[in-house]
């Protein structure tokens, strides 16, 4: 049997060997297609959103929304080219020439995307970037917003905050998160036991199909609306804008965060935390971060545990719920800050005490390299299970790795797991994010990493959901299985499709197999089609 090593470098050539198949048609045959759908258009406005490899400016734009030093290699499939759209015209019209020319498209808001899908092809492709297509409506007459897809979670956050101060949205901690990706796989924040995932909260759309027709969720129908909230957009059309409704938040919130190393009894607290966090108020959110720290023994390193909390009221409350519910952290009153909502946002992002502005900035402070991969835990961890983990993490090579506990319960538990396409409902205590991060772009260091986040993987298998296994689209990792080029066949799907969607995968596949039948808008991990239900019009 091959090594992981050598399974992945074969895949590597192979990646690279395929996008650099010479396209049949050049740069000029593709920018004069859209200069024929853009009759009263100048070149040099054609040319203010098109970057061609030979520009000067290409690999920046190109860079600027990769957040995985991964995808900037030189060895990295480009893209033919690169538009930025200011108008939804030239959307359509970049989707049709893809579509005269054979050329694949993808299509990025935020560029989070953990596996670079939404900016890297094993074709000749283009890249459609919508970061000019961002502008946020706040109604609070209605409680309502309509954001677009180019837009970043933070900047909706600071848009809604300059309106109100007790209106909020349960989406994502990270404030460049792009919303088109974020929405359209789920969403997760801390507001989540409270409100639900961002999908959940998503009462309209406008989108772009396979045909170049705009959509909203009338003419595009229930199902394609379905599907969009939760099931990856990117495999239905070109999501334009979101149309959401805003939650109640108080005007003073409460947070803390406090660590705990092994030699402070993480161990058990975590064990502890297992059995209680899903059941707080909804209000409460408690998550966990754990990682390697040095020890108080000089020379010795140690796995530290954050308790990290977000809760919706303020701080006299949220001791009585803590001292009923897990005293054993022993929370004070000196741990906890009090702050509105919006300041939350700054103090999760690791920015607190900085003007809000920093919300609308598109770049991170830092961008690594990096790889993770996700599971839902159905039954508390044994002891002996954590200390196993605790090995794995203090092991050489795992430097920068963290694990990531998110609680569930609340109203995850009400709602039914096919409402939307994401499945993860009752029945999971808590969410893992496994991450391993690295800072050069060495390759030896990135196929080290790599093999570590998937022991560590294999080793989590007693311990987490089973059959399937379930993962979170928004966390992509494409070790759980990929569609071949062109054509995959259901059950070659239904490997990666299970983990991520359960059972609502196959009503996934019906209404992509209706709206796109030729599979245009396809990637490694894009809902497939089954000729069988090409020409129903049902569902």
């Amino acid at each position: 049997m091959k090594s992981l090593a050598t399974l992945f470098f074969a895949f590597i050539i192979s990646f690279i060997s395929l996008a650099w198949v010479v396209s049949a048609h050049s740069h000029q045959d593709f920018i004069d297609c859209l200069s024929n759908h853009f009759p009263n258009s100048s070149s040099s406005t054609i040319s203010e959103i098109i970057y061609t490899p030979d520009e000067s400016s290409y690999l920046s734009v190109l860079n600027s929304s990769i957040q995985n030093l991964r995808f900037t290699l030189p060895s990295t499939p480009k893209p033919l080219l690169i538009i930025r759209p200011l108008y939804d015209s030239q959307i359509q019209a970049a989707i049709s020439c893809s579509k005269i020319h054979g050329i694949q498209i993808r299509f990025r808001s935020g560029g989070h995307d953990y596996e670079g899908l939404s900016y890297v092809s094993q074709v000749t492709f283009i890249i459609l970037d919508l970061i000019n297509i961002r502008s946020i409506e706040v109604d609070i007459g209605s409680n309502t917003a309509w954001v677009q897809s180019g837009a970043t979670v933070g900047q909706l956050y600071y848009s809604v905050a300059q309106k109100s101060i007790n209106l909020a949205f349960p989406a994502g901690v990270c404030p460049t998160i792009g919303v088109g990706g974020h929405f359209s796989g789920g969403g997760y924040g801390t507001m989540l036991r409270k409100y639900g995932l961002a999908a959940d909260n998503v009462i309209d759309a406008r989108m772009v199909d396979v045909n170049g027709n705009i959509l909203d969720r009338k003419t595009m129908g229930e199902d394609m609306f379905w599907a969009i909230r939760g099931g990856g957009g990117g495999s239905f059309g070109v999501i334009l804008a979101w149309k959401i409704n805003l939650v109640r938040v108080p005007s003073t919130v409460t947070v803390f965060t406090i660590s705990k190393s092994l030699e402070q009894n993480a161990t058990s607290l975590i064990y502890r935390w297992q059995h209680v966090a899903h059941k707080f108020p909804k209000e409460l959110f408690i998550r966990i971060i754990i990682g390697r720290a040095n020890s108080r023994e000089t020379g010795k390193l140690t796995i530290e545990a954050s308790f990290n909390s977000l809760y919706l009221g303020r701080a006299d409350d949220l001791i009585n719920v803590m001292q009923d519910g897990f005293p054993e952290l022993g929370l004070t009153k000196d741990d906890l800050i009090e702050m509105s909502w919006i300041e939350s946002i700054l103090y999760f992002a690791g920015f607190r005490g900085q003007p809000l502005e920093i919300l609308l900035n598109r770049a991170q402070p830092s961008t690594p390299y990096f790889k993770a991969k996700s599971d839902y835990v159905q039954k508390p961890i044994p002891q002996s299970g954590l200390k196993g983990i605790w090995e794995i993490i203090l092991e050489n090579g795992a430097e920068n790795s963290i694990l990531i506990l998110s609680p569930y319960g609340g109203i995850m538990d009400e709602i039914s797991e096919s409402s939307i396409p994401f499945p993860h409902r009752a029945g999971n205590l808590y969410k893992i994010q496994h991450l391993a991060s690295w800072n050069n772009a060495s390759q030896v260091v990135a196929i080290k990493r790599i093999d570590w986040i998937r022991r560590l993987y294999s080793y989590m298998t007693p311990y987490v959901s089973k059959h399937p296994r379930a993962a979170y689209l928004n966390y992509r990792d494409l070790d759980i299985g990929v569609n071949k080029q062109g054509n995959t066949s259901y059950a070659q799907a239904s490997i990666w499709g299970m983990k991520y969607f359960k059972n609502n995968f196959k009503r996934l596949v019906k209404v992509k197999s209706v709206v796109d039948p030729s599979n245009f808008f396809w990637n490694e991990q894009g809902i497939p089609v089954l000729a069988k239900w090409t020409k129903k019009k049902g569902y």
